[in-house]
């Protein structure tokens, strides 16, 4: 085994202690929890939803605090605008005004986790500031250029509340890797831990409790990188992953009806470029964390609907369906596509 080979299987072991040290916090999310370390570890940022009240700040605290970098968060509201992010002015105790560093850029380069919640009640303004730091990893304040080398953005929507919202546009859903749902625990010994026991009721302490620094943060750039040259993709799988893309885009071509659709006036547009290659590289971190040096159709159709579902483009009479449709059109795609 060369050293390349021996630092990957070091990573991945810490990678599943990761998983381990945050599934105390988190319960009955072991999906959601792998699907947030294979982005963390693809270097890909991530769309959150599920209803109120079901950990999605807690999973994010935990992750930070386990990673050993900084957590911030910042709440979406009608009023919210872009320099809210940077910076907040107040009276100072001496009685004088004051600037403080906003959420965004109080840790600085130790930053390591942001949580957007409710990014759809932002206003189109904050939404361009959050594309242009997930894409460059930087942004100018205090007459600075300020970077976020070891950077991923969460965000979450409010699919229930429509009022003073801002949907986010497709060329910014395209930014984000995965859409990961968190659904309640399903089982009744979950359940009954999150009612009953008061570790569960007092947040911050349940992050304290979990081992920080498990693994750098600042070292996951580069462990990403060695994971996609090493994890390999067949011609197979290439060709494989070449008709999922083009079924996205052309569905009727492969022969998927679904009911009340037609199926010819469905698409705007499939998935783009950058999600394909987004989905290939979480497949390559989702073989890796399954000790595998080469990525299978199976990693694909695991991630094919967190990675592709959020972009598609449908014609705007069918954007009201747009969950039940997305959702049925991955499943008929990956049913219509034979996989070698």
């Amino acid at each position: 085994m060369d050293r390349a080979d021996a630092l990957l299987q070091d990573w991945r072991h810490r990678a599943l202690a990761l998983e381990s040290e945050v599934g105390r916090a988190v319960l009955g999310q072991a999906r959601a929890i792998r699907l947030v370390c294979t982005a963390v570890f693809a270097r890909g940022h991530v769309l959150l939803q599920g209803d109120v009240g079901v950990g999605k700040t807690t999973l994010l605290r935990a992750f930070a605090h386990v990673l050993g970098g900084a957590f911030a968060r910042a709440e979406g509201t009608i009023d919210l605008m872009p320099n809210d992010l940077l910076y907040y002015t107040h009276i100072g105790a001496d009685g004088r005004p004051a600037v403080d560093p906003g959420p965004l850029i109080c840790h600085g380069e130790d930053l390591a986790i942001f949580f957007f919640n409710e990014i759809n009640r932002a206003r189109p303004q904050v939404h361009s500031l959050l594309l242009r730091v997930m894409a460059e990893r930087s942004v100018s304040a205090f007459n600075r250029e300020l970077r976020f080398p070891h950077l991923l953005v969460f965000a979450d929507r409010n699919r229930v509340e429509r009022e003073e919202t801002f949907e986010i546009s497709s060329a910014a859903r395209d930014r984000f890797m995965l859409e990961i749902t968190i659904d309640p625990p399903a089982g009744d010994d979950e359940r009954r831990a999150l009612m009953f026991d008061p570790r569960f009721h007092d947040a911050d302490r349940l992050v304290a409790e979990l081992a920080g620094g498990v693994l750098a943060h600042t070292e996951l750039n580069a462990v990403a990188a060695q994971i996609q040259r090493s994890v390999q993709t067949s011609t197979t799988l290439q060709n494989y992953a070449l008709e999922l893309w083009r079924a996205t885009a052309e569905p009727g071509a492969f022969g998927i009806r679904l009911p009340e659709v037609e199926m010819d006036q469905l698409m705007l547009a499939g998935a783009s470029p950058r999600g394909m290659s987004m989905l290939l590289r979480a497949a390559r971190v989702a073989a890796w964390l399954d000790g595998r040096d080469h990525a299978t159709p199976a990693d694909l159709q695991a991630l094919f609907h967190e990675a592709v579902a959020h972009r598609l483009c449908l014609q705007p009479v069918y954007e009201m369906r747009r969950q039940e449709i997305t959702a049925a059109l991955v499943k008929a795609i990956l049913a219509r596509v034979s996989a070698p």
